[in-house]
């Protein structure tokens, strides 16, 4: 392909991805596959790579995720971020109306907007380009959260016109992607987020952008900076100005001419709000006319000309009948409320998770209790509390069995944890639940192999282990009932094409813990096959940035385990694909080759994703920290607390090989390799 083809097919490409994007994020109307996108985006990246003039920071490229961050830069707000002063009641909005009305006179319309449940956020645009995402902060400065706004699909990296503004808007996680990380991180044993908001916070706070990036968080537009600059003259224009240049504005949203519309308008999203795609807590009412709000002005914390109605969080009453016990795949043992059913949220709800032990003592729930329930941003059923008042003389405090209640092996609890867990690999719970997983779409993605099939198999004992599923026939299959040959032909089918997975889907198929899908790719890219993953110490694995010490051991741990080592011989006699399929740039000798390097500080003539990449093909471990096993740390301008660590290292004689090298020193590693 010549240079002008690439050009040419790059920016389909662009256009297509973003057009695709658009459909997806802001229309809730994909056209494609996850597949389809991922190909489009995969020859987007082998082009920018081959043609590396032709990168773009507006390129849908860059939102995969920057390299990890030292800190958030302290941003300044131009114009203070304040918060909004709240209403619980139709009284409060009909006070809120007659001071408006006092000052402004009575010709005044307001424009109502669902209120989502997120993090406020401020985007800057210069001639058509994004150039800075900001968190609220205190509202007069916030951090800068630019390269993990840059992963947020639906906000456009160009606008469709070279305009400079700011925007304000919410940054918000769907409700099925915050239910399925707390699913994930419960999986873990991690502690859970307790609503969406906390989530989309705990995302977009992550110095490493890759995970804002994995987390398919929104943002949802509501205000216009300075709308008076521009060719509005109501709020209500202002979005959609900002809408015809590409930005998500509240679509959620409606012109009332009186307080009495306002009121009816809220009721009626009371109910129906449940059913959008993110979480709302409530309804925000403005001033339309731009004119009057500047007439109204602001308090120090809040506009005069906006209010926030809250919606008041449903809670229902119940008895409490049972806490049952369910073993996840990791073997952590979860406690569950079962209860009489409710209505909440619009629909009937008799069970919640209680997560933990811990939890349940520190709310002093028993079985026989009085107690109140909720979703937790309209999602997640939670017991808020107990109710001791009603409590008779017969209920006895909560104690955690010994024993595992599927395979009656006794439970562990290790001492920095708070779940319980079997530890028995044959426990029929853990085999279960690792077989849904491993066939599951993140993992082998075995398509139609779901929980009912492997249910069925297992109750017929034809599967005992994920090695079993590649050992399946047509005729067994055609002895299970409603299975015809069509079926069977697909299922052998899937499960056949599963084998040439790469590497990165069998580790995180195969649960190893505290091993989730972004860990499992980045230990894929580094080692490249199973082989050398078995022989990794704790030390090779530390070394890589994102793993941690107790994923380093769990890891270790699992391949020193005579059952896994027979699972996977098993696999790779089956016929599994035990290397990493992605692209991987071949490796140059150095000075680095194996040696642990760190990059701190900012370099002149080069970014950070470059300079890694380079370390990366010269042979280096990139790392984010800088320890007594680190091997080079590369200083440029401003390099803070990270080089004084080094030299510190050094000085103690804790590692006196420590070499420092500056920006030139390392550029001449790089020239000499042929790299640049």
């Amino acid at each position: 392909m010549t240079f002008e083809e690439a050009q040419s097919r790059v920016q389909e490409l662009r256009d297509e991805i973003e057009y695709h994007n658009q459909r997806y994020y802001q229309e809730d109307n994909p056209s494609i596959t996850d597949a389809e996108w991922d190909a489009l985006m995969r020859e987007l990246i082998h082009l920018e790579t081959t043609f590396p003039e032709l990168q773009s920071p507006s390129s849908p490229t860059q939102r995969v995720g920057a390299p990890v961050s030292e800190g958030f830069v302290k941003v300044e707000h131009e114009i203070p971020m304040l918060s909004l002063s709240n209403a619980y009641s139709t009284e409060e909005l009909r006070e809120f109306d007659r001071r408006v009305r006092q000052v402004v006179g009575d010709d005044v319309r307001y424009v109502c907007e669902l209120k989502i449940d997120g993090l406020a956020v401020s985007l800057r645009y210069e001639d058509g380009q994004l150039v800075r995402g900001a968190t609220r902060g205190d509202g007069d400065v916030g951090e800068d959260i630019t390269s993990n706004i840059r992963t947020i699909r639906n906000v456009p990296l160009a606008l469709k016109e070279p305009v400079t503004l700011e925007v304000r808007g919410e940054a918000y996680m769907p409700k099925q992607s915050f239910a399925k990380l707390n699913e994930q991180r419960e999986q873990q044993g991690e502690p859970l987020f307790a609503n969406p908001r906390n989530a989309a916070a705990g995302s977009l706070r992550q110095l490493d952008p890759r995970i804002a990036a994995s987390r398919r968080l929104g943002v949802i537009i509501y205000q216009l900076a300075q709308a008076d600059r521009y060719p509005v003259e109501r709020h209500s224009e202002a979005l959609e100005y900002v809408k015809s240049l590409g930005l998500p504005a509240n679509g959620e949203r409606q012109v009332c001419n009186d307080i009495d519309e306002v009121i009816a308008y809220i009721e009626a999203w009371g109910e129906q709000r449940r059913s959008l795609s993110y979480a709302t807590d409530g309804m925000v009412i403005k001033v339309d006319d731009i004119a009057l709000q500047q007439e109204l002005g602001f308090t120090a914390k809040s506009p005069r000309w906006a209010i926030a109605y809250k919606y008041a969080a449903e809670q229902a009453e119940t008895t409490l009948r049972r806490i049952d016990l369910n073993v996840g795949r990791t073997g952590a043992v979860t406690p569950t409320a079962i209860f009489d059913p409710v209505q909440l949220a619009g629909t009937t709800v008799s069970r919640a998770s209680l997560h933990n032990e811990d939890l349940i003592h520190e709310k002093d729930i028993r079985v026989g209790d009085r107690i109140v329930v909720q979703k937790a941003g309209d999602i997640i059923p939670e017991v808020v509390r107990s109710l001791p008042e009603k409590r008779t003389e017969d209920v006895v405090p909560f104690s955690m069995p010994h024993d595992c209640p599927q395979c009656g092996e006794p439970l562990h609890r290790l001492p920095d944890e708070s779940a319980w867990r079997c530890v028995n690999p044959n426990c029929p719970a853990l085999i279960r639940e690792g077989l849904i997983h491993f066939v599951s779409r993140d993992a082998m993605n075995i398509d139609g192999l779901g929980e009912q099939w492997i249910t069925i198999l297992l109750d017929r004992r034809m599967v005992t282990t994920v090695a079993d599923l590649y050992r399946l026939t047509k005729n067994d299959l055609l002895s299970l009932e409603r299975m015809g040959e069509k079926l069977a032909d697909k299922l052998l089918h899937s499960i056949e094409v599963s084998k040439g997975n790469s590497l990165e889907r069998l580790l995180f198929g195969l649960g190893i813990r505290l091993v989730g899908e972004k860990a499992a790719k980045t230990i894929a890219q580094v080692f490249l096959s199973m082989d050398a993953l078995e022989k990794a110490s704790v030390d090779d694995l530390v070394a890589i940035p994102d793993i941690g010490p107790k994923m380093a051991e769990s890891i270790v741990t699992y391949f020193q385990a005579p059952g896994p080592q027979q699972l996977i011989e098993e696999l790779r006699a089956l016929g599994l694909n035990m290397t990493y399929l992605g692209q991987t740039a071949a490796k140059v000798e150095s000075v680095f080759t194996g040696k642990t390097v760190v990059l701190t500080g900012t370099m002149a003539t080069v970014d950070r994703k470059q300079a890694t990449e380079w370390i990366e093909r010269l042979g280096g471990n990139a790392s984010g920290s800088v320890s007594a096993k680190t091997d080079f740390v590369v200083a440029g301008e401003k390099a803070g607390s990270k080089l004084e660590k080094a030299r510190s290292i050094i000085a103690s004689g804790k590692n006196p090989e420590l070499r420092i090298l500056d920006e030139d020193a390392f550029l001449q590693i790089v020239d000499e390799a042929g790299l640049r």
